[in-house]
Order: structure tokens, then C-alpha cells, then sequence
């Protein structure tokens, strides 16, 4: 998708360019331009119908959180357009995980504080992968075309009735369903002035938030049992009470935490031409490959 004259003439309305307005990222669900201007830069996004409520959610969580997302220079809900003023630089993928440290805490702060505008962010348009929905968004799963082996599907459809019971155990624990970022990397993680902030809210969905770190596992590229990862799951869990008492619930949100990013990623597959949806293919098959782990 390219935003076109008309962005670049919104985009002027709000900041003066110091330079060339420069394509940076183009994906089906988004388009990203980098603004230069006087001691830093703009980062303007456009955002596909699938993802429209970006802006919205960022400038609305930007509002009350501001020490935790990026400055909102301006949004326009009806073209899905959102103007962020500069963030520094991006924590990057993998790498040192202390930082994470910082950020994880607050980060619950926010999804704790959040949990009572859940209906608010939905109504906004934020996807709803609550619980509740997850064994129809299951049902849909497997009724899709998967880069699976016969042997790995049959598993998935044995665990169907498995997959509702762990669905209502988790529900059961009582932790409030919010806003739950589902892409929490270090690429949308940046870093100015010694303050992380949060960026790309484009996947979000009202979900369970624990559901939060099976993503931000993954790209720290930690082995399996590395004490880092129980130190950054204890950082995390502290703002909702006492990290001890909750790990088997967090255990239980990390087995289902593929599932949840998979039931976010086939949404934004099917939005994508036919012929071009191979291409995109090869990012998905290693979640899928731990659904059908988990339900071994």
C-alpha cells in the first residue's frame, strides 16, 4: 500500500521536513516513512484496513502513558494514518536482555491500568482474542491451508477438547483480559534519552496478557532454562502480585501463547493476494511448529 500525495501533504501540515520524505518499510498491513526534521526525525505510518485502529490506540495510550510511548504528533482515524515524533534508537533484536528488565514491569503497569477500558479499546476497533473466543479462533485455525505435516496436523485435531479445557483454566485463574501488544521485540522497542518506549501497537488485541512474552522469548534468542528468562518472567509478574504465585498461571498463558499469535497472523495472511502469500509463509511456520509442540 503507498500512502500517496495526499499523506505527504498531511504530514507537512504538522511538521516542517528538513529533507527528502523517505519510503522505508512497505508491507500489505502498513507503510512506513521516515521524515527528517530539524534535531531528529518523524516516522509517519500508514495502516492497512486490518490494522486501522493503530492510531487510535497509540495516541490514545500515548495520552495516559506517555513515558512509555512514543510522542503523537498527530492521527487521522479515517485514513489510518499516525505521525510519531522521534523515539531514538531501536533495542534491536536478541542481544543484551537487561534492559528488558526496565521495560517488562512497566509494561504490566500498563496492561494493568488498562484492563479497565478493555471494552473501550474494542469498541475502538482492537481485535478481540479474548479467551472466550480462542476455541472458535482454534476451529478456524485448523480449517485453514497450514505449512504442516499430516502427522503434526492429526496432533492439532486431537487436542481440540484440550486445548477449551486450558482456554477455561486460564480464564479461571482471574487475571484481567487488556490490551496485549502480541509483537513486543526489540525492534519495537526504542531507546532516547537513557527512556524505552513502546512502539508499533499494529498487533494488538484484547487478549490475556501474559500472553505478552512468548513473543519477546523468542526474539531474546535465550536457550531453553537460561535463569534469564525466569528473572525477566518474575520482573514482568511483579505488578500483578506476587511473582510466585502466579508462575504456574504464567505457564499456562506461555503454552497457549503460540496459538494466540498464530489466531493474529492468519487475519493479516488472508488480507494478502493469493500469489503473494508464500513469500510471508516462512515467518509463521516456527509458531505453528510450537502449537503442534504444545500439544504433544
Amino acid at each position: 500500500m503507498s500512502p500517496g500525495e495526499d499523506a505527504e501533504a498531511w504530514i507537512r501540515t504538522h511538521v516542517q521536513p528538513a529533507g527528502a520524505i523517505e519510503l522505508v518499510l512497505a508491507r500489505p498491513w502498513g507503510t512506513v516513512l521516515r521524515v527528517p526534521v530539524a534535531g531528529g526525525v518523524a516516522w509517519f505510518k500508514a495502516c492497512a484496513p486490518i490494522q486501522e485502529f493503530e492510531p487510535r490506540l497509540t495516541a490514545a495510550l500515548a495520552s495516559r502513558w506517555p513515558d512509555r510511548l512514543p510522542e503523537v504528533l498527530a492521527h487521522n482515524e479515517e485514513h489510518g494514518w499516525l505521525l510519531l515524533g522521534d523515539a531514538g534508537e531501536p533495542l534491536g533484536i536478541g542481544g543484551d536482555p537487561a534492559p528488558w528488565l526496565d521495560l517488562l514491569p512497566r509494561y504490566a503497569e500498563l496492561q494493568r491500568d488498562e484492563a479497565a477500558r478493555a471494552d473501550e479499546h474494542l469498541a475502538g476497533g482492537v481485535p478481540d482474542r479474548r479467551l472466550a473466543r480462542f476455541p472458535a479462533l482454534y476451529e478456524a485455525m485448523l480449517a485453514h491451508a497450514l505449512p504442516l505435516s499430516s502427522g503434526e496436523l492429526a496432533r492439532l485435531r486431537a487436542f481440540t477438547s484440550r486445548f477449551v479445557e486450558l482456554c477455561l483454566e486460564l480464564a479461571a485463574r482471574g487475571i484481567p483480559e487488556t490490551i496485549q501488544h502480541d509483537d513486543l521485540h526489540g525492534a519495537n522497542i526504542y531507546r532516547r534519552d537513557g527512556r524505552l518506549r513502546i512502539l508499533d501497537w499494529g498487533d494488538s488485541c484484547v487478549s490475556h496478557p501474559f500472553r505478552t512474552l512468548y513473543v519477546t522469548f523468542e526474539h531474546l534468542f535465550l536457550p531453553r532454562g537460561d535463569p534469564w528468562l525466569a528473572r525477566l518472567r518474575d520482573a514482568y509478574l511483579e505488578p500483578w502480585g506476587q511473582p510466585a504465585e502466579l508462575r504456574e498461571t504464567f505457564a499456562l498463558a506461555e503454552r497457549l501463547g503460540p496459538f494466540g499469535h498464530v489466531f493474529k497472523s492468519l487475519p493479516l495472511l488472508d488480507t494478502i493476494p493469493k500469489p503473494e502469500q508464500p513469500q510471508y509463509l516462512p515467518d509463521l511456520a516456527p509458531t505453528l511448529a510450537d502449537c503442534a509442540a504444545a500439544a504433544g
